[in-house]
């Protein structure tokens, strides 16, 4: 049997089409990085350039109103928390807590206002659904019951929203944001102590929710810097019977300035 000659010019195809094979997927290596990073929705970059606007003290992003907006929300349900907690409490570290509330939430009530004035940004003037139910079962607890409600309820809300001071003021580009993170996480590392301080946070169960928590959608943020008006003080509930104990930490108002030396 004869042997098939071989067909001229098969090896040359063969060499070719592994060439082109091979740029082709070089081709696709290049862009599937340029697809997942810089073009992807959702990315810490997108996330970042999405809605930033320029402002006298630097550029303000989605994120930093977003952030704004939060500490506003945490004061129209805390602050009357606390103001609760100062008469409902059944042991003094409970009412002590309360009252770190109501004076913390104060002072970053009239600082988040001030920021929001000065960046033209609305505020809301109600807390959302989740934390108007927080107060509905605060409302309803009794005792010990409540005792034990407040503290680990309160404790939870701090926690969600220390990480995301944490990450703001690590990425902020904002100077009035900047500055507001500053205090905020001074006021709400207070409330963590003093919570923890009641005895009644269950540590197992506030690591599962933690845990158990994916990453948290914006809020409705406010629109770019525009004509506002004041949405008003928050006021407690009733005034408070106690009168302050300890001492707040100042607005932030910049690094301190060095001395300079005296010529000799």
């Amino acid at each position: 049997m004869r042997s098939r000659p071989p067909v001229k010019g098969r090896g040359v195809f063969t060499g070719t089409g592994i060439i082109i094979a091979g740029l082709a997927a070089t081709l696709v290596a290049l862009l599937i990085p340029m697809w997942s990073y810089a073009d992807r929705s959702g990315t810490g970059f997108s996330v970042l350039k999405a809605g930033t606007v320029t402002t006298p003290y630097g550029p303000l992003s989605a994120l930093d109103r977003d952030f704004v907006t939060k500490v506003r929300l945490a004061g129209l349900w805390e602050l009357p928390a606390g103001q609760q907690a100062e008469l409902k409490g059944t042991t003094q570290a409970v009412r002590t807590a309360g009252q770190h509330l109501v004076e913390g939430h104060t002072f970053l009530d009239a600082r988040v206002r001030d920021v929001a004035a000065k960046l033209g940004l609305a505020l809301p003037n109600e807390p959302n659904d989740q934390q108007k139910q927080w107060l509905a079962t605060l409302n309803q607890a009794q005792g010990v019951d409540y005792d034990r409600q407040f503290a680990n309820i309160l404790r939870l809300a701090h926690g969600r929203v220390f990480s995301v001071v944490a990450q703001v003021r690590a990425s902020t580009q904002n100077s009035l944001v900047r500055a507001l993170a500053d205090d905020a996480n001074t006021t709400v590392l207070d409330h963590i102590k003093i919570l923890e301080a009641t005895g009644y946070v269950d540590f197992g169960a506030l690591a599962q929710e933690l845990a158990g928590d994916s990453a948290p959608p914006l809020v409705n943020s406010p629109a770019p810097p525009g004509p506002t008006t004041d949405p008003g003080q928050v006021v407690p509930l009733t005034p408070s019977p106690y009168s302050t104990a300890f001492s707040l930490p100042p607005a932030a108002t910049g690094p301190p300035s060095t001395p300079v030396p005296a010529a000799s």
